[in-house]
């Protein structure tokens, strides 16, 4: 409001009240008239409320599909059998810069967004609105404080766990809904080679938007299918990526053991006992060193383990139902167990416990 107009309506309020002033003094109105009724209360009503997820039962038996006569040794695991986060093994990041992808969520260490409970580890993704700041804890500036619309739990290995080659497992029940991205992947411990993605990024396990609406999923309509890929190449617009989906074998809400098989020139990727894809050096790059120099380059450096239940982000909203959807949250990602191998017979390359390449 100008100081303009604030100076005429102060000037007409005058006059009002000089005529009203003026009507009392000659006897106008009536001592018996009411007075004018107050006027509404308006209020903003709550966000709607939303279900408190139940505490999940444990994991039922099932196998573990580790391929046990082909020489992998466990060097390390966790099966989440206490009741809190091991933080000799894992770190819950804090963050809500959304990744780098526009996704909804900040990232806590809370307990109601990531708890160890009946043996699982269990990431939870609530609709609510949460400030914090702006990127993860390793970066060199914390940023600003950033205010998201939803919370979430990722835990990382980093500055505590990483390897240079071996096999990577996991069994995971995964999140269903549009809109959600749970993860189960690995970054480099240190950016040997340059910034995302010089240094390389391999996802093991990614599934985005479970039982939404899908036209080209095989034998069903709904999304049904989980994906490994790589990242490399140069810094964007540069960067590159490869990968292939594969159908989830039974219903999208089973335990499933995702696995990696990372040796020296090649990487193998699994679900349960199905080996859907393999990569090898013709496969991968980084602009900051020469295929001739370095042929395994950016993947012969260690790397650590990370899990997490992202909301929204260009990637699931981008695709099947192309949008957003809230009530798909909300949700929860359910770890039964993380553990990793490495080559008995060959520390140093890893090859020899590997499976054969597919095509």
């Amino acid at each position: 409001m100008s100081h303009r107009y604030f100076n005429y309506l102060s000037a007409q309020s005058i006059g009002l009240l000089t005529l009203i002033l003026a009507l009392t003094a000659c006897g106008g109105g009536s001592a018996s008239s009411p007075p004018p009724p107050p006027p509404p209360v308006v209020t903003t009503p709550p966000p709607p409320p939303f279900q408190e997820l139940a505490t999940p039962e444990a994991a039922p038996e099932g196998p573990d599909y580790h391929p046990a006569e082909k020489g992998w040794v466990r060097v390390w695991s966790d099966e989440f059998d206490g009741d809190t986060l091991d933080p000799a093994k894992w770190a819950a990041e804090v963050s809500c810069w959304g990744g780098g992808n526009s996704e909804r969520q900040c990232y806590t260490e809370r307990k109601r967004n990531v708890e160890v409970v009946n043996g699982l580890l269990r990431l939870v993704a609530y609709p609510e609105d949460f400030t914090g700041p702006e990127f993860p804890q390793d970066w060199p500036s914390r940023g600003g404080q950033i205010t998201q619309n939803y919370t979430s739990g990722k835990v990382r290995t980093l500055g505590l766990a990483d390897w240079k080659y071996g096999r990577f497992e996991a069994r995971i029940k995964l999140p269903t809904g549009q809109g959600t991205w749970p993860a189960f992947w690995m970054m480099p411990a240190e950016s040997v080679y340059g910034g995302w993605p010089l240094s390389g990024e391999i996802d093991i396990m990614e599934a985005v938007n479970l039982g939404a609406a899908c036209s080209n999923c095989e034998g069903s309509t709904t999304e049904n299918r989980s994906s490994g890929t790589l990242h490399f190449g140069g810094q964007r617009p540069d960067n590159v990526f490869k990968g292939e989906e594969n159908t989830l074998p039974a219903a999208i809400d089973d335990y499933y053991v995702f696995a990696a098989e990372w040796g020296e020139g090649r990487i193998n990727w699994f679900v349960n006992d199905v080996h859907f894809q393999s990569q090898d050096i013709s496969d991968w790059f980084t602009q900051a060193v020469s295929k001739e120099d370095n042929p395994n380059a950016p993947f012969d450096q260690s790397f650590y383990v990370m899990l997490n239940n992202a909301v929204g982000g260009t990637y699931p909203e981008d695709v099947n139902e192309r949008r957003f959807e809230p009530a798909s949250f909300p949700n929860q990602m359910l770890i039964d167990w993380v553990r990793v191998y490495q080559c008995e017979f060959d520390g140093t390359t890893g090859t020899s416990c590997m499976a054969d390449a597919v095509e």
